[in-house]
C-alpha cells in the first residue's frame, strides 16, 4: 500500500499480471510498452482509480529509461520498486522455435542485437536510471524477470537463453554493488512455460492448456515489494515453487535459490 513501482513491458503476459497485482495491493505503477501503447493504456483502465500510468517507451534507449523514472517521481514523488520485465523472445528468431530450432549461425544479426538490447541492455539502463533515486531514499527493490536455467541451455535458444543468463549475472553483481544501500536486487521467474505473447500462435491447444497462468508470479512479487523481504538480495524466486498455503517466510524459502549459477 502506498508504494510506487515501475513495471516495464506491462501490456501483456507477465507484465500485465504484475501491474494489476501491484495495483490491487495498493501500489501506484508506471508501466511501459515499446510497440503497442494501446495495450498498457487498456491495463491502466482495467486497474482503475488512476493507479497505473501507461507510457510508450523503449527500455533499450537511455533517454526513454530516464524519462520513465522521471515520470514516477513527477507523478508520485517516489520510487520503491523497479521490475525489469520487458523482453523479446524467440518468436523474433523463428515462429517455429519450439519445433524447429534455429542454429546460432542462422540467426539474423539484427534480431540478435534487438533481443540483447531489450533483455540485457534494457534492464541495465532502467536500473542505472533508478538506482540513484533509490540510493538517495535509502530503500528500493529491483526485480529482474528471468527463466529456468534449463531453458538458458536449450538447443536453438540463442539469443534468448544467453540474454537471460546475462540478466542473472547482472542480478548477482548489482546485488553486491548495492550492498549496504537498502536496495535489494533479485530475480523472479514463473518456473515453466507460461501463457504469454512469446508463445507461438499455432501452439496446439492441448499443449497450451498446460501453460502456467502469468498470475503465478503475483504472490512472490508482492512479497518482494513488501518489508517482509528486507535484506533478501542476490536470489532467484521460482514462482512455481511458491506455496500459498504456507506462511510467507516459508513459501519464500521453498521458492528461493541463489541468483546466477551458484548452488543453493
Amino acid at each position: 500500500e502506498g508504494k510506487v513501482a515501475i513495471v516495464t513491458g506491462g501490456g501483456r503476459g507477465l507484465g500485465r499480471a504484475m501491474v494489476l497485482g501491484l495495483a490491487a495491493a495498493g501500489a501506484r505503477v508506471v508501466t511501459t510498452a515499446s510497440r503497442e501503447a494501446t495495450e498498457v493504456e487498456a491495463v491502466a483502465r482495467e486497474a482503475g482509480d488512476d493507479r497505473v500510468v501507461p507510457m510508450f517507451a523503449d527500455v533499450s534507449r537511455e533517454e526513454d529509461s530516464a524519462r520513465v523514472v522521471a515520470m514516477a517521481l513527477d507523478r508520485f514523488g517516489r520510487l520503491d520498486m523497479l521490475v525489469n520485465n520487458a523482453g523479446r523472445g524467440m518468436k523474433y528468431v523463428s515462429e517455429r522455435f519450439l519445433t524447429d530450432p534455429t542454429r546460432f549461425w542462422e540467426t539474423d544479426p539484427d534480431v540478435w542485437r534487438m533481443v540483447i538490447d531489450t533483455n540485457v541492455n534494457g534492464p541495465f539502463l532502467m536500473a542505472r536510471a533508478a538506482a540513484p533515486v533509490m540510493i538517495a531514499a535509502g530503500r528500493g527493490r529491483i526485480v529482474n524477470v528471468t527463466m529456468n536455467h534449463a531453458t538458458m541451455r536449450r538447443r536453438g535458444f540463442s539469443p534468448y537463453g544467453p540474454s537471460k543468463a546475462a540478466l542473472e549475472s547482472e542480478t548477482i553483481i548489482w546485488a553486491q554493488d548495492l550492498q549496504g544501500t537498502g536496495i535489494t536486487v533479485n530475480c523472479l521467474l514463473p518456473g515453466g512455460a507460461t501463457a504469454t505473447g512469446m508463445i507461438p500462435d499455432d501452439l496446439p491447444q492441448e499443449v497450451r492448456t498446460e501453460l502456467l497462468d502469468p498470475a503465478i508470479v503475483i504472490p512472490p512479487l508482492l512479497w518482494l515489494a513488501s518489508e517482509a523481504s528486507e535484506g533478501v538480495t542476490g536470489c532467484r524466486i521460482d514462482a512455481s515453487r511458491w506455496r500459498r498455503e504456507l506462511p510467507e517466510a516459508e513459501a519464500a524459502k521453498a521458492a528461493m535459490d541463489n541468483a546466477g549459477w551458484a548452488v543453493a
